[in-house]
């Protein structure tokens, strides 16, 4: 439900601190641009009152997203630092959500959204609603299903979960897995040993490793055992015990490797597993895994399911609109096999 575009006078903001308007605006007023740009709407401010012009919905949405924004500065104190844009983005992502699902329930307030997970280079905190609902998943739940397009942050803050815990020491190992599936070639036919043959298809698991930890960190830890990464195939026949273990691309997997993979989680390990159905690149024909896993493992207590859209792309913005182009043309495939019954997150 939408608010009707209708202009209103202005929404003017009290502070008590005027300088937490000045750390939360930034340097020449760049936060106070890109929320302009973000939500279009125009805000001026000066000493401790903000004022903001736009129509109804959007205006509200810009109060909401500043007001949250202030209260986590004003929580932080001392250590509060100005935003980064990541974070103003995220801001106004809630603050759209609140807009577009103002009777929905479970809808997060930016301020009150999942903690931030520090890991050994930064902290990794949630850009949406949907983000913050799936790291709250990823905490609850021994198995979780993370579904949706590109650019969503599925892997990444699955990634970002498995090193917080690694760095907590409530798992021992971070393992990583892909299938080895792509369009138009095959390992037989790739130059180079197997390492060099699989290498392609995981790096974009390394890159999220490399963005959370030291280089020589990473590569330490891989030489330990502490952090694997390997395809799906070499997971055939193990027991995958005291782990964070994901599995991305999941859409690429059969039923039977699914069944095989799921089954590996043992005594005190988590299970994330990313993938989006509309990107395939199995065999004309082949049933997806991960479908077959929806429509298996519904109501199953222990397991969460969590749903990204387009509104959740925290890529460039071009992306966010190639992705709703082509959710014009194809449905979401999810709400065809009853998975979850279309809700956004489910646990045990």
């Amino acid at each position: 439900m939408s608010t009707p575009d209708l202009i209103q006078p202005p929404i003017h903001l009290k502070f008590d601190d005027a300088s937490l308007l000045a750390t939360l605006f930034g340097d020449h007023d760049r936060n106070l641009v890109r929320l302009e740009q973000k939500l279009d709407v125009a805000i001026t401010w000066r000493g401790d009152l903000v004022s903001i012009d736009g129509v109804i919905g959007n205006a509200n949405a810009a109060k909401r997203a500043i007001e949250g924004l202030a209260t986590r500065i004003g929580r932080a104190g001392k250590r509060a630092t100005v935003p980064e844009f990541a974070d103003i983005d995220a801001a106004a992502n809630f603050a759209l959500r609140d807009q577009d699902e103002p009777d929905a329930d479970g809808v997060m307030d930016f301020a009150d959204a999942a903690e931030a997970l520090p890991t050994w280079k930064r902290a990794i905190a949630p850009r949406s609603p949907t983000q913050a609902t799936y790291l709250e998943a990823l905490q609850r739940n021994e198995m979780v299903f993370g579904l949706g397009p590109a650019g969503t942050g599925k892997t990444y803050l699955a990634v970002a979960m498995g090193v917080w815990m690694l760095k907590q020491r409530r798992v021992d190992r971070i393992i990583l897995s892909r299938p080895a599936v792509e369009a138009g070639e095959r390992l037989g036919f790739l130059p180079g040993d197997m390492k060099e043959k699989v290498d392609p298809y995981l790096r974009p698991l390394y890159d999220a490793l490399y963005d959370m930890m030291p280089g020589d960190q990473v590569e330490r830890r891989v030489g330990s055992g502490e952090i694997e990464v390997a395809p799906l195939a070499f997971m055939r026949g193990r027991t995958l015990s005291n782990a964070f273990v994901i599995l991305d691309e999941a859409q690429n997997t059969t039923p039977t490797q699914m069944k095989m993979f799921l089954t590996r989680l043992g005594e005190n390990s988590r299970m994330a597993v990313t993938g989006d159905l509309t990107q395939t690149d199995l065999p004309m024909g082949a049933k997806s895994g991960l479908r077959d896993a929806l429509e298996t493992l519904e109501g199953v207590p222990g397991i969460g399911f969590v749903q990204f859209t387009h509104k959740d792309v925290v890529r460039h913005p071009l992306v966010t609109r190639i992705v709703q182009a082509y959710d014009k043309r194809e449905r979401p495939l999810l709400s065809n096999n009853g998975a979850n019954g279309g809700k956004p997150e489910t646990s045990a």
